[in-house]
């Protein structure tokens, strides 16, 4: 063993004995063993070219609406889009005009534009979920299903949207008031932020998966999601203020690697769900030899690649000790990964049922 691996070893070692870096190193390889980032990149696409045609959209019909008061509708729109991305959302929004209030053709092809964005997005989001909780393709959901939950997502999105932007007015307002309001208001958005992503985790996920799994992840993704915005904030405010205007492309540069950003939280707290709901962790660093968990993902991996009822599949382990009995269970068939299977509650089993069940595969 040279040293780099000696090295290496002993902080795998030190990781896999304490239980938060353990789950946070899980975490992180299970982001990994999905192809995180292609699954990232996927949903940024989808959510950058849904969300010009909801600025369109969003601004025509506030224009209707508030054609009285203009700054109804400029202190909208500031607080519903450019408080959300703290960095260029003023340029952004600045540089998206409303449809003229005559043009109702104009108007239902942004609605159709705006349909078939937030239905790309949901059809995104399905599929990663679908990847993250590694399920089999007969238990991931039908066209028709599929179109349901892009309804609901799309409802969820347009009520999330109304909802932040009268929060966001209230931070406005309270903007004299003391340090305790602030900060109960900020707690506020956090925790109404928790709620749409315990929304879009539960319009996205399965029905099998229990509502309970989900709300770690949703909770996560509520505190990081304000924290980027209060960041994003705090950076213009002390950094990155300036005069000079923002060219077109530094602008879609800004824009997406914000939404990629938001994106890769939204992933990596989907990811803490299935962590903690399957219990993946402790990891190796370096293999051999495997963990347990390593052994459950493995298996999670290749049960996920199922197509067909008729196509059966089974995974097993020819690496531990005659004897040895397994701490965490490893799926061997597809039917223990569909939800509402649960594989959170360990149940051990000797090495020589795993010998039997090679034998009989043999």
């Amino acid at each position: 063993m040279n040293p780099v691996e000696r090295a290496i070893r002993r902080v795998d070692a030190t990781q896999q004995r304490y239980t938060p870096t353990a789950f946070v190193f899980g975490v992180v390889k299970k982001f990994g063993d999905d192809n995180g980032g292609v699954l990232v990149s996927n949903l940024a696409y989808s959510a950058f070219v849904s969300l010009f045609p909801l600025l369109l959209i969003l601004l025509t019909i506030l224009g209707l609406i508030a054609s009285a008061d203009p700054s109804f509708r400029a202190s909208a729109v500031k607080n519903a889009v450019a408080n959300q991305i703290p960095l260029i959302g003023s340029t952004l929004t600045g540089q998206v005009g409303q449809l003229h209030r005559a043009s109702v053709i104009g108007l239902i092809v942004g609605l159709l534009f705006l349909i078939w964005g937030v239905t790309g997005l949901a059809q995104a989001g399905l599929f990663t979920m679908a990847q993250v909780w590694n399920l089999p393709g007969p238990a991931r959901p039908g066209y028709v299903q599929r179109l349901g939950r892009a309804v609901l997502f799309l409802c969820l999105l347009g009520g999330g949207v109304i909802v932040s932007t009268g929060l966001s007015s209230l931070t406005t307002y309270l903007q004299g008031r003391g340090f305790w309001f602030k900060l109960l208001i900020e707690v506020v958005i956090a925790a109404f932020s928790a709620g749409m992503y315990l929304g879009a985790f539960r319009a996205l996920t399965p029905k099998g998966v229990p509502t309970r799994s989900l709300l770690p992840g949703a909770a996560t993704g509520g505190v990081l999601w304000t924290l980027l915005q209060l960041l994003g904030t705090w950076l213009i405010h002390h950094f990155l203020h300036t005069d000079s205007v923002y060219g077109v492309f530094a602008t879609v540069l800004g824009l997406v690697a914000w939404i990629y950003l938001a994106l890769e939280v939204t992933v990596y707290c989907a990811e803490i769900n299935v962590v903690l709901a399957r219990r993946l962790w402790p990891r190796s660093i370096v293999q051999p030899p495997l963990t347990e968990a390593d052994r459950a993902s493995m298996a999670l991996q290749a049960l996920q690649n199922q197509r067909r009822p008729e196509q059966h599949v089974e995974v097993t382990f020819d690496d531990r000790e005659p004897g040895a009995a397994e701490s965490v269970r490893a799926p061997r068939t597809p039917d223990e990964v569909a939800p509402p299977a649960d594989l959170s509650v360990p149940e051990p089993r000797a090495e020589s049922d795993s010998a039997a069940a090679r034998d009989r595969a043999q």
